[in-house]
Parts: C-alpha cells; structure tokens; sequence
C-alpha cells in the first residue's frame, strides 16, 4: 500500500502496514551541535532502518523541512520515495517505499528536521533567567516522525540505537542509559557525542530526548516482587523471549530527577523521591511484573503542553511542577498524583501496549485509576478519592453532557479524531467505570486479572478484550454484557432513593434509576453502596450502608426496611459509581443547610459534586450555590476539594447568575467570604482563599486590600501569617490590573508596576505572568491587540506564550470590552485551525471560544460554520463544544433569574 493522503494516518492505513511490516529496528543519529542558536531553525537527521516486509508497497512516515538522500539496500531511491509539493518535500505523504521484495531491508533516509516551538517534536527553550537552551521530545500521539522516520504507530514496535551530537556542556537523557563520547571536546568547547541502546521493543511513541545543560539529583529505590500464583509460568516464560521480565526476588531501581538550572534551588528533591518510591511501593507490590525498564528518570522540561508524558524509563514533566513559591495541597497531589499516573504507564501503556488508539481510553484510564490508588494507599495523600469524586468527575460529568460526547471505547479511525478525544470521557468516566468494575468484581479480583494480563502480554500489545478476558477468569463472573453498557454507551444516568416512613423507620427503600442522556435512555449494572447519615452531636454522620447490585428503573434495598431514618440519603456512598446521585427533599435541605456538618470528607464531597451538577442542570439556583459555597467554604478541612469549592463558586457567580444579581450582591458574597477565610485560616487553605478572592471581581475596598498585601498602602487588612511569595505577587497583580475601571487606575500606573515587577522577576514564569498582565489592562486597544496576536501572529509564538495571551484575553469584569469578537471567531477559526499547528489549534480554539457571549449573533455564525462544507472535520468538534457550554450558561442564568 502506498499512502496517498495526508499525515493524519488512519487505523486501516496502519493495520495493512503492521501486517506488512515486522522485526524492526531503528539507529537515528541528530546533530544538535547549532541548536543553541535561535537562527538555526532545523537540524540534521539520519535515520537507518532494518525491517523485514512482505511483498508489497507502503510508507515511512517523517515531517521535515527538507529530504536529502533515501536508500533502500543500497541504491538511491530518492527521487522515486520522496514526493514533492512546489518543489519541497510534501510531507504530508512521507517516504514512498514501493513494490518492497519479501525479506529483511535497510533503509537509510537523512533529512532536515525542525526545531518546534509549540510542544510538539523537539521543543526548544531558551531560559530568560540564565540564557541556556533546553530541548525536549513530544511524540504522543504520532509525533516522533518530526525527528526520525519512522512507522509511527503503536503496534509496530521496535529497538532504538540512539546517537546525539551536542555542544561540550549539555547532556542528553533517553529511555536507556547514555554512554558519552568526549574525544570531540576541546575545553568547554567542542562537539559531544551521546549513545544510548534500547534493547527492548518500545513503540515510537514513547521514546525521548531530553537535551541540555540539565541540573541532575540521583538516587535509587530498591524493593521486592511478590511472586503470584495466579501468573501463568508459560505465559511469563513466552513474554522473557520478548524482553526482560522479574516477576519474584530483589529488584534495584537507579532514580533520576532533572530540571533547567534556573529552578534548581527550587527542586524539592526529597518530596519527589519520596512519592516516586512510595509508587514503586505499591505497584511492585500489587502488579506482579517488576519495573521493566533499566532506570527511572523523571524530567521537568519548560513550555510543556501537558501535564506529563509516560515514555519509558524518562518521564518528561511540565515544569511548573517545580514549586518556586509557596504551592497549594491541591498542587501538591496533583503533582503526586501525576508522578503516579505517569509509572503507572511504565506497566500498563509501555510493557503492554495498545494496539491501536482506540484502547487510549484503557491507556488512560488505568493510569488515572492506579494514581489514586497508590496515592491513597501509600501516600500521605489518603483522601484521594475524595478529590477524585469532585474534581475528575466533575471534568467527566461535564464532557459527558456535551453533544460531542462519545462511548469509553470510541471510534479511532484516525489521528486527528484520537487527538481531540484526550478529553474527560477517556481519563476521568474510564477511570471511574474501572473503578466500579473493580467494586464489581472486587478488588482482589481485579488485581489478580491484572497480573495475568501484564505477564501474557508483556512487551507486546493487546486490546481491552484480552484484559476483560483476564478479569473474567479471575472474577469468574462473565463481562460482555457489563462491557457493552459500560463502554459503548454514553451519558450519565441518575439514581435516586425513594423510601417511606413509618414510626421513625424505613418501611419500604429502593434506589429508582432514570436512563442516561444525551445516550438512549438506557440503564446499567451499579454496584452502588447506599449510606443513612443522621445527626449525633451536632455532627452528620452514617448510622448504616448497604452495598449490592443494581439494575433495571428500580431496585428493592431490603436490608435497609426496618432502620431508623436518616436525615441524609446517599445513594452512591463512597463513590463507587459513575451517575448524578439525587436527594431527596428532606437530604437536599440537611445537606446545604449543615454542608460543615458532614463528618466524613467523601460524603461531604459528594454533596458539593451534586450540587454543582444541580447548578449546572439548572436544578439549583446560583445565588442558592454561592449561599452554599459561602456557608461551607472555610469549614472544608478537604483541601483539594477546597480549592475546587473556590472554583466552581466564581464560576457560578461569573457564567450562571443572573448578571445583575452577580453585580449587586453576588460577588461581594463572595469576596466577603473568601476574604473571612484569608483571615480565619492558614498555611495552604489560606493561599487558597488568597488566591480565590483575588480571582473575584474587586471593588474599591477589596483592591485596597491587595494593594495592602503588596506593600502599596499602608492600609491594616487583619491578615496575618499570609506570605505573599513573588507567584502571589503577580496573582495580586494582574487582579489590580484587570479592575483598573473600578479603582480609577491609568494604563500608565498600571503598565508601570508590571514592568517594575518583571524587572525584580527575570524568570521565564516572570515573563509569561506580565505578559498575562499587560493583556488584561482593561481598553479596547489592549483587547483588539490581544486579539491580533492570537490570530493573526500565533505562528510566532510559543504555546506558552500563546496560553498566557488567552488568559488574559478574558478576565472577569470585562465581557463588554470583548463585544463583536465572538463574531470575528467565526471568520478567524477555520484559519486558526489550518495555520497553527494541531496541538495549538486545537488549544487556541478552546482558549478563545466567545464562552461569555450568549448573543443569538455570535451563535448563529458559529453554526453557520460548522455547517459549512468547507469546515474541516476536527474543527467541528470544539465548536460544537463550545456551543454546548453557552447554550447550559444560558439554561442556568434563566434559571437563576426565575
């Protein structure tokens, strides 16, 4: 098969070319030499590749600026293999092998490829704080053809000799360990040269590199494999011909950590060791299969896309995850929670990996899934569940509701439609359906399957109908028809209690299950546990639990007739499943009137998770929301869930109040109360409050405050024990700076503390923030130059550049300063989407879609587009999104209103 379409490879263009295509192995060789030069747009690049091929024709898949020379067993196929386009290298069809002979090949291609700037490929990063440069790989989803070529899918597996040459004073780290050639150094000059051998096959996808001047701190865990029972001795000794497998005995991990030089006081080393073990801890305690892999690196790399990236044995992170000022506990467990979700991947994503993306739900899911996991039962981070059901479902719950959602196991047909599915569906409701399915089968059943699965396909790939069928065996319970409610389905169904009375005891309870939507209207197999909270010295807490089955519109609870009524119902306790969990009439009063008298933090989460859906569905008022938040926020000890609460209270008071009430009383509801937590709390509950008053729309006194807390006036504020560190300083910064109509400030004085701030912070965070700050200045100029920069000139810029522009595009107070530019989305879009890169299109379209305009205009030139023929196809998706999200602001305003 040749290909003759474009570099969004589909599912069929990939599985005839795995049937083609075997035993590969790849040497690429880049030379970063000139990388430090920012005029030096592309570097060199050879790849050889051996491979044995049936007969017949296909493609090896590169992006680049320019193809010098493709041989094939020796002969020069250059001009027949590589397609042009206005006289350059179309790389949109990569390099054409055809009419391939049975048997083994060498093909050797040596290309131009280019330097990114948008996380995608090798991104390149110069530091403002000390002007080093920094460079790191981005592969996931089908990047690694931007450095090599290569067959880029994950099913074609492969080994890597790896060799980059760079300037004398940086280093390389790769997925193995790297040997370094130094006869090219002449002082601090010179040329080094830096191998590495991955002698285990490993999709494309995940392999890295990482480059320059790298601050290191080593260290090593060492623990034991526990041998169990369940682990089929054939099906280990058949995965060991593939790779190296421990599955009992001793095993010694080396640990890596690595970070720019310029954040290297800020390293917290010990803290990341610390989860990094406690990881190790419980994954080679519960998955059978020891760390697969020779080493472990973790890599914080600047300008980062993501949160973290999964390649084996070098783990790349955004970093941010380095603290350089005071962080939340929210900021802390998702970092934890992270590292977590990354080594998870080290089993199950690299040792066994996916066919082809469809299974990236199970990827996914199974990362989320085991993060929580390991972080509640080996970390300090006990409550992780309780942050799980408040804020990942809450990203499920929502994606859910939109008209793009899709079942778990979704449709990829191809990589555009891969891309935009790293979304709620395929991390949070997959990690929640693995988690019911694990409450289902019980966990011990679970871990057991698990086991199997990762030694019967160790080193190789599989699909989630090899894992059901290892779950089956362990549960001995048949799956298919739980698969198929699960997993082919979409929406999210609601359960509710319905119960009477008699002499103060229940004398009839069942939970009543309405069918799913926007899906068919099915219903699905829970295992639920239903809790019965009732008051004891002044606190709620549950006097009973009843934990089954469920199916069907309605389920009969009989071990609950004849116990005393509660004054609180919770018919998903612990949340075990994924659906809106109703309240009864009695349970909804109890709950919003004493939310700071739940004892137990998982139940007193659930009850902010259904009200903020009840205020997403427009079943509770905004103002009765914000009266909520208000009441409850500074008796919340959960501090992930916190920061949530903060969250979702301006939001509520931004996007679904009633404007005029939000103007006259919501927001100072608001301010009032998170300012009482500033002065009631400490430590990371009040740099969370500080952080959400700033976040509020200010008034005159409210910005006296932050002026206070800036040292501009000299005005008392009550607060003490708030350290504002150099990232709160500009937080409070560009809070003064978008309130500038409200406290009369010029754009000079405005633009003036910006640039004294930057100058006292010559940090590349420092840069980003006050260019977010010089956007927010609240003038019409300011916005239409904003604008411009977006869409016209966002080629030009970094992705991180670009993300701080939109966030300063858009600030609270200032919807009537962005009047007509949801009509200009319209026209700019489709252009957007084929000028930028597919990453940053699909960022920037997400970023700057006119969520705050709910004029008929704006929405009917929206529609008109998706409408369009000529609209391309991933383009429709997050306009359609973002019609969705206005569309349940309108429901909710209006209902608010009422």
């Amino acid at each position: 098969m040749v290909r003759m379409t474009s570099t969004n490879l589909t599912r069929t263009e990939a599985a005839a070319r795995a049937e083609l295509i075997s035993n590969v192995s790849y040497r690429f060789d880049v030379d970063l030499t000139q990388g430090a030069n920012s005029a030096q747009k592309t570097f060199p690049s050879k790849t050889t590749i051996t491979f044995t091929s049936g007969a017949g024709s296909t493609f090896v898949d590169l992006r680049a600026a320019a193809v010098s020379k493709v041989e094939l067993d020796g002969v020069d196929i250059t001009d027949a293999a590589v397609p042009t386009k206005d006289g350059s290298y179309d790389e949109e069809q990569g390099i054409q092998l055809r009419d391939l002979t049975e048997g083994p090949h060498t093909l050797v291609v040596e290309a131009d490829a280019v330097y990114s700037s948008t996380g995608e490929g090798l991104h390149r990063f110069r530091d403002p704080a000390d002007d080093e440069v920094y460079m790191y790989t981005q592969f996931e989803t089908a990047d690694a053809k931007r450095v090599f070529a290569c067959f880029d899918q994950p099913d074609i597996k492969a080994t890597y000799d790896i060799s980059v040459a760079t300037p004398a004073n940086w280093t390389v780290v790769t997925n193995s360990t790297v040997n370094v050639d130094d006869s090219g150094v002449k002082g601090e000059e010179g040329r080094r040269v830096h191998t590495a051998t991955v002698d285990y096959p490993l999709s494309t996808y995940l392999v890295a590199l990482c480059v320059g001047p790298w601050y290191e701190v080593r260290d090593e865990w060492t623990g034991t494999i526990t041998e169990h029972a369940e682990m089929s001795a054939e099906a280990i000794a058949e995965a060991a011909k593939r790779g190296p497998l421990q599955t009992s005995g001793e095993i010694t991990v080396p640990l890596g950590l690595y970070c720019r030089r310029s954040l290297s006081q800020y390293m917290d080393a010990d803290e990341l060791l610390e989860i990094t073990k406690q990881g190790f801890d419980w994954y080679s305690k519960h998955f059978g299969v020891g760390y697969p892999f020779y080493k472990y690196d973790q890599i914080f790399c600047p300008e980062y896309n993501m949160g973290a990236m999964e390649n084996a044995g070098a783990v790349t992170f955004r970093d941010e995850y380095i603290f350089r000022s005071a962080a939340s506990h929210y900021e802390y467990e998702r970092r934890a929670d992270t590292i977590l979700h990354e080594m998870a991947h080290m089993w199950f994503g690299d040792l066994v990996t996916m066919q082809w993306w469809d299974d990236l739900w199970l990827n996914e899911s199974f990362a989320t899934w085991s993060a929580a996991m390991s972080q509640a039962g080996a970390t300090k981070f006990k409550t992780a569940w309780v942050t799980f059901a408040n804020k990942e479902k809450a990203w499920a719950y929502g994606q859910d509701q939109l008209s793009s959602t899709h079942p778990v196991f979704s449709d990829a047909s191809d990589i555009v439609t891969v891309d935009a599915n790293f979304d709620g569906i395929t991390y949070a409701k997959g990690a929640s359906v693995l988690k019911q399915l694990a409450a289902y089968v019980g966990l011990d059943s679970f871990l057991s399957g698990l086991r199997s699965h990762f030694a019967a396909h160790a080193w190789a790939n599989a699909t989630f109908d090899d894992l059901l069928g290892a779950l089956e065996k362990a549960s001995g319970r048949d799956l298919s028809g739980w698969a198929d409610q699960w997993l082919k389905t979409t929406g999210i169904n609601t359960l509710a209690p319905e119960f009477e009375v008699l002499n103060g005891k229940y004398s009839s309870f069942a939970v009543t299950q309405t069918g799913a939507e926007p899906g068919a209207g099915e219903t699905r197999t829970h295992r639920i546990a239903v809790g019965v909270y009732a008051f004891d010295s002044g606190k709620l807490v549950r006097t009973h639990r009843a934990e089954l089955d469920i199916e069907g519109q309605k389920t009969e609870i009989s071990e609950l007739v004849g116990v005393d009524a509660g004054d609180l119902v919770l018919v998903n306790d612990d949340d075990l499943t994924y659906a809106f969990m109703s309240l009864d009439e009695k349970s909804l009063a109890t709950a919003t009137e004493n939310i700071d008298q739940i004892a137990d933090p998982m139940a007193r989460s659930l009850v902010w998770s259904s009200a903020w859906q009840m205020l997403r569905n427009a079943q509770m008022k905004a103002r009765d929301f914000v009266n909520l938040v208000a009441r409850g926020c500074v008796a919340e000890t959960e501090l992930a869930v916190l920061e949530q609460v903060l969250a979702q209270g301006r939001a509520a008071v931004d996007a679904y109040a009633d404007p005029a009430w939000a103007e006259a009383t919501g927001w100072a509801q608001l301010r009032d109360a998170y300012l009482e937590g500033i002065r009631s709390t400490s430590g990371a509950a009040q740099l969370a409050f500080a952080r959400a008053f700033a976040g509020c729309l200010q008034s005159n006194e409210s910005a006296e405050v932050l002026r206070a807390l800036l040292g501009e006036s000299n005005l008392p504020t009550e607060i003490d024990g708030l350290d504002v560190d150099q990232d709160l300083r500009w937080v409070f910064i560009i809070a003064l700076t978008g309130a500038a109509r409200i406290t009369g400030e010029s754009e000079d004085q405005l633009t003036a503390r910006i640039s004294a701030e930057q100058k006292n912070d010559t940090s590349s965070t420092g840069a980003m923030k006050a260019l977010q700050a010089r956007s927010v200045i609240p003038t019409a100029a300011t916005k239409e130059k904003v604008w411009e920069e977006i869409t016209v000139h966002g080629p030009e810029h970094s992705n991180l550049e670009l993300r701080h522009l939109m966030a300063g595009f858009y600030h609270v107070g200032q919807r009537d300063l962005l009047d007509g530019y949801g009509v200009k989305y319209a026209d700019v879009a489709p252009k957007l989407w084929n000028s930028l890169s597919p990453e940053m299109a699909l960022r920037t379209l997400e970023g700057i879609y006119p969520t705050w305009d709910s004029s008929e205009e704006t929405d009917s030139a929206i529609a008109d587009m998706i409408d369009k023929d000529s609209t391309p196809v991933g383009l429709r998706r997050p306009l359609r999104e973002g019609r969705d999200v206005v569309a349940r602001r309108k429901t909710a305003v209006a209902y608010d209103k009422s």
